[in-house]
């Protein structure tokens, strides 16, 4: 569990004292994450999340909260952050960012089906048109400037054979993120980070969507490709699991149908977001901050990824989830 700030029963309870939330029964430490410290809140009016912000600031989190508050009000399953007494959204305590968010139902589901993949195709979906219309601009703090930045202090940790994957990727997405293809795909805030963990299901109901705290600015096909490599992938080999991919990839495609140049950049896209996440990974094992209980996700899970995207045909392809979509509209049966 990545507790880094600890807190105390009459701490929070003081803290909370600001809310209209009754009185704090209980908290205890959330067993997941690695950038923040989480916590579940029970109060007498129900039960809340509770997030320290160890990595950003009080300054960049409006985006965050905000964020949140938007997707809420478009109608997307997500946390909805309380506001206090004052209209606050944003406190601190234990000296660190403080924000209140209502509990979603459900729990994660780390054995995901078909049905479920479309469920969060859907989602996704509905989050990215939602996020059109928010107005605060912030860039996608884990991407290409970040990864050019990092990678060149993983060279003492890793073997001859990664490094030079992670140089002749990262000079790959240096090309593809200045090409006129990827100019041309639309984007907005998105969520960066919608592995399975951050998904809440109440059995075959999606509950929410959570943890919004890695998202930014970044084209919309980085934010479905982060989702596909981790809802649709073998994790042992990296290769997809086809009748997953093409469930989300259609669910997907039936509420908002991608653009040509986003099919262009779909293999790239791919391989960006399971590139952003081996950087990431090989950050966390070898560069750590200290935390409680903190433990390094594994970087190899996202290198077989990489590889395994490298060398993919055009079978996990956007394109023919759009074909398949088309193809259903057009043989619908019209209304009486």
């Amino acid at each position: 569990m990545a507790v880094f700030t600890p807190i105390q029963h009459q701490q929070l309870e003081h803290w909370l004292s600001n809310f209209d939330l009754g009185e704090l029964l209980r908290f205890e430490g959330i067993a997941s994450g690695i950038e923040n410290s989480n916590f579940f809140v029970d109060t007498t009016t129900g039960r809340f999340v509770l997030t320290l912000f160890e990595r950003l600031s009080a300054e960049q989190l409006p985006y965050y909260i905000d964020l949140m508050a938007h997707l809420a009000a478009h109608g997307v399953a997500c946390p909805k952050p309380i506001a206090n007494r004052s209209g606050a959204r944003l406190g601190q305590l234990a000296g660190r960012p403080a924000a209140l968010v209502t509990c979603l139902p459900g729990r994660a589901n780390m054995q995901p089906e078909a049905l479920h993949c479309a469920a969060v195709g859907h989602q996704l979906a509905r989050m990215h048109l939602a996020a059109l219309s928010y107005p605060n601009r912030q860039a996608n703090l884990r991407g290409l400037s970040w990864w050019q930045r990092v990678v060149p202090m993983l060279e003492p940790h890793v073997s001859p054979g990664q490094w030079d994957l992670l140089q002749t990727e990262l000079k790959t997405q240096i090309s593809f993120q200045t090409s006129k293809t990827f100019e041309a795909m639309p984007g907005s805030a998105v969520h960066a980070d919608l592995f399975r963990d951050n998904v809440l299901f109440d059995g075959e109901q999606l509950g929410g969507v959570i943890d919004f705290y890695f998202a930014g600015d970044d084209t919309w096909m980085f934010d479905l490709a982060v989702t596909c490599n981790d809802w649709c992938t073998e994790s042992a080999s990296g290769a997809w699991d086809l009748v997953r991919l093409q469930a989300l990839l259609d669910a997907y495609c039936k509420t908002r149908a991608p653009l040509d140049a986003e099919l262009e950049g779909w293999p790239l896209a791919l391989r960006a977001a399971a590139f952003r996440f081996w950087v990431s990974r090989l950050f966390d094992l070898h560069l750590p901050r200290e935390a409680t209980l903190l433990t390094p996700k594994d970087p190899g899970q996202f290198e077989r990824v990489l590889n395994a995207r490298r060398h993919d045909h055009p079978i996990a392809s956007l394109r023919d989830s759009l074909q398949r979509v088309d193809q259903a509209s057009t043989t619908m049966p019209s209304k009486a």
